[in-house]
């Protein structure tokens, strides 16, 4: 079974070309247009689709597929996910990482275990990880070097910095 990757929906076909509208899961945007094969759910079933052609219209991307070349050949595709193969993953610096890979880590304080990670929202000026502490309640910690100590994707931790204080709203 192949490991998939979520990185778009598709929202709508565009014109009776074939083109389909699709929104980007992808904080990289060109991405697209170095895809030979994508895989979309269908029946159940992942199935691979070939990549025709991509475009930038309407300052959104639109992708073909190769031999879906009419607005009827791809309305059953509307609302389905895209994924792609491991190989097809963009390759991020040394301090990113995908949401995917973060989730279920193992957060610590110092050498004592805090939670783990449910969540990644995105927010304009910075991620914000969605942490269930030991007793169960939502802690929301900045994506941001003042907090993080450390990240160990490998062996799926997250470090706060000791001096990290939970703020208690509930007085």
């Amino acid at each position: 079974m192949l490991d998939l990757f979520l990185i778009a929906k598709i929202k709508s076909v565009v014109n009776e070309d074939g083109y389909l509208s699709i929104k980007s899961y992808s904080d990289f945007p060109e991405r697209f247009y170095e895809l030979e094969k994508v895989y979309i759910d269908v029946f159940g079933e992942k199935r691979k689709f070939l990549v025709e052609d991509v475009k930038y219209f309407k300052r959104q991307v639109v992708l073909k597929f190769v031999n879906f070349d009419s607005d009827e050949d791809l309305d059953f595709l509307v609302g389905k996910s895209i994924y792609v193969d491991k190989e097809n993953v963009v390759k991020l610096d040394k301090d990113s990482f995908f949401i995917h890979d973060l989730i279920d880590s193992a957060v610590y304080v110092g050498e004592e275990l805090f939670g783990s990670i449910k969540d990644v929202i995105n927010l304009p000026s910075n991620d914000v990880f969605v942490i269930n502490d030991r007793n169960g309640k939502e802690v929301l910690i900045p994506a941001v070097k003042d907090f993080i100590e450390k990240i160990d994707i490998k062996n799926k931790s997250l470090y706060v910095k000791p001096d990290f204080e939970e703020d208690d709203d509930e007085d």
